[in-house]
């Protein structure tokens, strides 16, 4: 009688846990911890319940047959699996946003260029200047200025000691009209004309990100 019981209680256990299981699976996430130990505290609830009708059935086969089928077939022992607080809808990226088009484009290739060249993200067809630039090496913003060039006395140190401070610099540019000096902290330029970054290998100059 002792291993019929725990047979049964086994058996009753397995199909009553078998669609908690499940919804507890798909709940899986944040409160999926939450979910698995209500779903198994019904379980074992559902449990001490049919132990309790098993035992006041006596040694009969067809006592215990009967009260087997009823355990089962109870509505009261099935959970309705829990749906999930979130919308697919309200998590998902919206990929077609203008914002998230718009920002984080980069030039391709990067122009340099005198202080008549225009603005923007540049490319093949669109030959703009890059005022984005970084520097990968000393990973300062790369300063701007038109109308100027730098003195033939710049070296390191100055830049080293006086980027980014207009006042400073100053004292070692030179007025000249369509030209633009480029600095950052360890690298310096004086462009007059379009200019494809990659000519100039000793620059570690790169493009970071328009906002548009």
């Amino acid at each position: 009688m002792a291993d019929d019981l725990d047979r049964l209680l086994d058996e009753v256990e397995r199909r009553l846990c078998r669609l908690p299981a499940r919804a507890a699976g798909d709940g899986a996430g944040e409160d999926g911890g939450e979910e698995e130990e209500e779903e198994g505290a019904a379980a074992r609830t559902a449990k001490a319940r049919s132990a309790k009708l098993l035992m006041s059935a006596g040694s009969s086969e067809e006592n215990i047959d009967d009260i087997f089928d009823e355990i089962c077939n109870d509505n009261s022992f099935v959970k309705t699996p829990l749906k999930s607080k979130y919308n697919s809808a309200d998590i998902a990226p919206h990929s077609n946003s203008p914002f998230m088009q718009a920002y984080g484009k980069r030039c391709s290739p990067v122009y340099l260029g005198g202080s008549s060249s225009a603005y923007g993200i540049g490319t093949n067809i669109s030959k703009r200047t890059c005022d984005q630039l970084r520097c990968t090496a000393c990973d300062f913003r790369v300063s701007l200025y038109n109308g100027y060039m730098w003195d033939q006395s710049c070296d390191y140190l100055f830049f080293r000691n006086n980027m980014p401070e207009f006042s400073k610099l100053r004292a070692k540019m030179i007025k000249k009209k369509g030209s633009r000096a480029y600095a950052c902290q360890c690298s310096w330029r004086s462009i007059d004309e379009l200019t494809d970054l990659q000519t100039d290998q000793q620059l570690r100059w790169v493009c970071g990100k328009h906002a548009e």
